[in-house]
């Protein structure tokens, strides 16, 4: 019997091919690509019902563990991992916390939090591994970009960033108040912008802030704004071209597992060894990937 410990962040040893399978994660089988040591995937949510969810959540999705995850990360050959609070839970963090102590150093946290916290729980949630906020204008229950400031002036000081996510036509009007907030901004899920929309204004204005160093993109969640769905996604890939043409060194990557919306139904169940393949392609090059999947996190993260 093998009595090895497994490392705190990385996968265990793997099984065989027909075992490689993932709680929320259509397909199974190993990603047909070399993913480069260290790679990190920079959104993920887990969700469990002993923590209530707020009142309106938009999405409960069933139970979705670290031990489930670990499983993901067989398939995608990931090592490193972001977990972020998702709209389900409001501004309550622990599930997000427990998910942090649990997986070890080997990860990092997006917490979701109101621009009345104190200085101290801030400097907790630091030295628990968060290095961002989330403000959800999409789908979760925040409503107002009015909180974009404060809440960029409270986490300037520890290095965080603001991770936005929020309509296209809302995105377009910010360009001004974006440009002049202390922190760097973080978009998560293309942007939230359909492929359809690639030249309009919302995605000039990303593309404006990706070249002036303000901004980064996680090239996460195609399969949310895609018009031609799986299992190609084709539509998706000039919009992540664009986006690695103008800022190569501001681009990360993202599972979005375990994929709430399209376990509401919204979307079909993305296979993640897919999702991890189409990045290769976007990302062209070895070099290229390991940017996206290792340096880039590295350096917003704090690995």
């Amino acid at each position: 019997m093998d009595h090895r410990i497994p490392t705190p962040g990385r996968p265990e040893p793997l099984p065989s091919a027909d075992a490689l399978v993932a709680p929320f994660s259509a397909g199974r089988g190993r990603c047909e690509v070399e993913v480069p040591a260290g790679a990190c995937d920079c959104h993920v949510h887990v969700y469990d019902a002993s923590y209530p969810a707020v009142p309106g959540a938009r999405l409960t999705p069933p139970d979705a563990s670290v031990a489930d995850y670990r499983r993901l990360q067989r398939r995608t050959g990931t090592q490193r991992v972001v977990f972020v609070t998702p709209s389900t839970y409001g501004s309550d963090n622990r599930p997000m916390l427990e998910a942090l102590a649990t997986f070890g150093d080997a990860a990092r946290g997006v917490a979701v939090v109101d621009a009345s916290i104190d200085a101290a729980t801030l400097r907790r949630l630091h030295d628990a591994g968060v290095r961002g906020v989330r403000l959800n204008l999409s789908l979760g229950l925040t409503n107002s970009a009015e909180q974009m400031a404060p809440l960029a002036a409270r986490i300037a000081d520890l290095g965080w960033h603001l991770q936005l996510l929020m309509p296209p036509a809302q995105l377009a009007t910010l360009g001004p108040a974006l440009r002049a907030l202390p922190v760097p901004v973080v978009f998560d899920h293309f942007g939230r912008i359909s492929p359809s929309m690639a030249g309009h204004a919302a995605h000039r204005l990303v593309l404006e802030l990706l070249a002036e160093g303000r901004a980064w993109m996680k090239l996460s969640g195609g399969y949310i704004v895609t018009e031609q769905g799986p299992p190609g996604y084709g539509d998706i890939a000039p919009l992540a071209r664009s986006y690695l043409a103008v800022a190569p060194h501001r681009m990360l990557w993202g599972s979005d597992w375990p994929h709430a919306s399209a376990s509401a139904g919204h979307q079909p169940l993305p296979d993640d060894a897919r999702q991890m393949a189409l990045l290769a392609d976007w990302a062209e090059t070895p070099a290229s990937l390991q940017r996206v999947l290792v340096d880039n996190p590295a350096e917003l993260y704090g690995f």
